[in-house]
């Protein structure tokens, strides 16, 4: 059993507390908000406290954006375990000082991509590792929403890392980054950014390339609602995946093979933040780090392609 506590408590880490109710080696020990914002019965520790808790094998970061890595300096001193919220960082700089922090402490870390390790994301896998599509040709991915601007919001504001592609990009990146052998070799070869206002990217797109041999079309927006999905094609048909990011209990991917169209059913025991968790506490309690989890090595080549997007 693995006993986890939350630091902060908005959306995620709500999401998060109401999961674990679900798994069978998690347990939630503490929380903690700087809003005083509380779950349940559980008192509402500070950050130190939780962090210093000797009862908490693991920790949860849901907090802002700009906020993660100086939680994570902190936790690294207890050499508790790490599930972070993404992104890790607001810069390539200050990740890669983490990094380094990380790998020196050998520190059991992994980046809340959830949709990774979900029933639908393996059965994807395994359809291409069948050759149910042939060689990949080209996959597309998009992930938009309509955010009513607001300079101050986490979204807008430069400080708190807000833009779409801080909060978006790791998305259609880690879903290319699925089919890659060699993830070191995906490489940006054409973008465009629109900004906002307030100095940020509101709406991105993107090629990636992978060694020269196949393409992905990105694009992330929070100021449009975009389709949401992810399409791979491959020399013998394609797959669609309709709900990538957050799949449900329930879900059905399309797939076009050799003239051949049918819809797949994919069943999933536990919701996709639980099945995350779960995953997560297996990996921590075996000392394994599992492919289908966002380690450490996923997040630095997730980070430097994010900032090669976001560079001028």
């Amino acid at each position: 059993m693995i006993n986890w506590g939350i630091l902060g408590m908005g959306r995620m880490g709500m999401s998060f507390a109401n999961a674990i109710k679900e798994t069978s080696n998690s347990k939630l020990i503490a929380t903690a908000s700087n809003s005083g914002k509380v779950f349940g019965d559980f008192e509402n520790k500070s950050y130190e406290s939780l962090i210093n808790d000797k009862n908490i094998d693991a920790i949860y970061i849901a907090t802002i954006n700009n906020s993660h890595v100086d939680l994570i300096k902190k936790i690294i001193e207890t050499q508790k375990k790490i599930l972070c919220e993404k992104p890790i960082a607001t810069s390539l700089q200050s990740f890669l000082e983490v990094e380094k922090l990380m790998l020196d402490k050998k520190i059991k870390f992994y980046e809340g991509i959830a949709y990774y390790s979900h029933p639908q994301t393996i059965e994807v896998l395994n359809l291409i590792n069948n050759d149910e599509i042939g060689n990949i040709e080209k996959i597309e991915s998009t992930f938009g929403f309509k955010a009513r601007y607001r300079p101050s919001s986490r979204l807008y504001n430069k400080e708190l890392g807000g833009g779409s592609i801080f909060d978006l990009g790791c998305y259609p990146i880690s879903f290319f980054m699925l089919f890659a052998k060699l993830q070191e070799k995906i490489f940006i070869s054409n973008k465009k950014l629109n900004y906002a206002k307030s100095g940020v990217d509101d709406e991105a797109t993107a090629t990636l390339n992978y060694d020269n041999k196949f393409e992905g079309k990105i694009h992330v927006s929070i100021k449009s609602n975009l389709e949401n999905s992810c399409t791979i094609y491959g020399s013998k048909g394609f797959i669609k995946v309709k709900e990538p990011w957050s799949p449900s209990n329930n879900d059905v991917i399309e797939i076009s093979s050799k003239k051949h169209f049918y819809v797949k059913q994919i069943k999933s025991n536990l919701s996709v933040y639980a099945n995350q968790i779960e995953k997560v506490s297996e990996s921590f309690l075996s000392d394994n780090i599992k492919n289908n989890l966002f380690d450490i090595q996923k997040s630095s080549i997730n980070m430097k392609l994010i900032d090669n997007w976001l560079s001028k």
